[in-house]
């Protein structure tokens, strides 16, 4: 029984000794570590699958409706970057602008999308198509326009630039620096 006692006092020691050694080699114990809000900035703070957003104008009037197979939303910097983009976007006449690409990202903000990778502007009612690889659009003036090179296209006419602006209220299209074009002759039938 003595026997018994003195292994229960030895073990007690011994744990007792690793306690204070652990107390040693960590004095302060845990470290609150500070919150970094640039990096808390660039968390996102709703990710979704298969999402359409619409923005409404100061008037009620939808200005962009924005569909996307993903879509990442970081609010402290007002932003969302979506995959694979379909935007339809709307004039003062309420006609409806077709844009697509691989890539957008959208300001919440400023309303302005940034499309990015295969980006193609349509105006339906015109019969145009325009293919750039890097398309802005400004939601508030309903004003896209790309510095990258650009095609556009009415078959069977195309034009070729260095870049283009496209005011949608005006159906207005400038191309500018280094501009050709196809224009075959029309057919009689």
């Amino acid at each position: 029984m003595v026997k018994q006692i003195k292994v229960r006092v030895w073990l007690a020691g011994l744990v007792v000794a690793l306690g204070a050694l652990l107390v040693w080699l960590d004095p302060q114990g845990p470290q609150d570590t500070a919150i970094d809000p640039g990096a808390q900035a660039q968390e996102p703070g709703h990710v979704l699958e298969n999402a359409e957003i619409t923005l409404f104008g100061d008037k009620g009037s939808v200005l962009q409706a924005l569909k996307t197979s993903r879509l990442i939303h970081t609010p402290q910097r007002s932003e969302t970057w979506t995959e694979e983009p379909e935007a339809i976007l709307y004039d003062s006449e309420n006609r409806q602008w077709l844009a697509s690409a691989d890539v957008g990202t959208l300001n919440m903000s400023t309303q302005v999308l940034l499309m990015s990778g295969s980006a193609r502007l349509i105006a339906p009612d015109e019969g145009w198509q325009l293919d750039t690889e890097l398309l802005h659009y400004d939601g508030l003036n309903q004003h896209a326009w790309s510095e990258t090179p650009v095609v556009l296209q009415q078959p069977p006419q195309q034009m070729n630039a260095s870049r283009m602006d496209v005011w949608l209220n005006e159906s207005q299209v400038r191309l500018t620096d280094n501009v050709r074009g196809t224009h075959p002759p029309a057919t009689q039938r």
